[in-house]
């Protein structure tokens, strides 16, 4: 059976793809950012994923209010990356894993997990730049070393999925993974958050403490968050913080494991009005 190695939880910022393609990784602003990253991919290096199920968000590349899924699924063989409005430099296709994508959506929605099935799609931010980032060298090349399954969230347009309910879906994938019929090392990431707050009155609305608690929540206590609302979460983290339920169910495709251990974290505010976090556990 296919073994789940671990999980890598990280922010993505759009202003984030415009540093790499400028090379401002050792600039005073980027750089404490940047530098959490290599001990990051150390551990990908030595854990070899050969594919990785990257659960995101969308910014309306596929989605947009008209039509807002809950949970989806892509399935195609490739992913191409595409133009949001940022100027953030298109990156090289991703290649899907269609074989895992299926068993997937055959295993959530036994589980009773309404999914949209998308054999079509293209990737923004929240699933290139977390591939940049790990894998550098590879981006450098136009060229990228895993196989990909995107699992898109909604944090777009309420009513969005409780955390409880993101928790449960991670657990849901994580059953699904370690039942697909293959010797392949599965990584899983968690892409989006930590809080923050783009518009509105509390525009630039940061909240350290509570970042913080969360994610050492998720090595020591992780079903910790799921006693919130998700009104009380916006409250805690600013409208867009809400992205921390990608972390959440991140979490929750480890549960099944022997044990999750904590290999690397990062955090540092802010880039581009947001609290980045970086976390790496490994799953035994």
């Amino acid at each position: 059976m296919a073994h789940i190695i671990g999980s890598v939880s990280t922010s993505h910022v759009p202003a984030i793809g415009g540093a790499i393609a400028r090379n401002l990784q050792q600039e005073p602003y980027w750089k404490p950012f940047f530098d959490g990253y290599p001990a990051a991919r150390e551990w990908v290096q030595g854990a070899r994923p050969d594919v990785v199920v990257i659960i995101h968000n969308d910014h309306g590349l596929n989605f947009f209010l008209d039509k807002m899924p809950t949970f989806s699924v892509g399935t195609a063989a490739v992913y191409d990356t595409a133009d949001e409005g940022w100027g953030i430099p298109a990156l090289a296709p991703a290649p899907g894993n269609p074989e895992l994508a299926w068993h997937m959506v055959e295993s959530l929605v036994a589980d009773e997990f309404d999914i949209t099935t998308c054999q079509e799609a293209q990737i923004d931010h929240a699933v290139s730049l977390p591939l940049a980032l790990l894998w550098p060298e590879h981006q450098a090349r136009g060229e990228w070393p895993v196989e990909i399954v995107p699992v898109c969230i909604n944090t777009v347009q309420a009513p969005y999925p409780s955390a409880a309910r993101c928790w449960r879906l991670g657990q849901s994938i994580g059953r699904a993974v370690e039942s697909w019929d293959s010797d392949k090392r599965v990584l899983i990431i968690g892409s989006g958050g930590l809080s923050h707050q783009l518009d509105g009155e509390r525009a630039g609305f940061l909240n350290k403490e509570f970042d913080l608690k969360f994610m050492d929540s998720l090595v020591h206590d992780p079903e910790w968050v799921t006693q919130y609302s998700n009104d009380e979460l916006v409250e805690l983290t600013g409208t867009q913080g809400i992205e921390l339920l990608m972390w959440v169910a991140a979490r929750g495709a480890l549960d099944g494991a022997a044990s999750v251990t904590k290999k690397h974290s990062n955090y540092h505010i802010p880039i581009s009005n947001t609290a980045t976090g970086l976390l790496v556990l490994e799953a035994a």
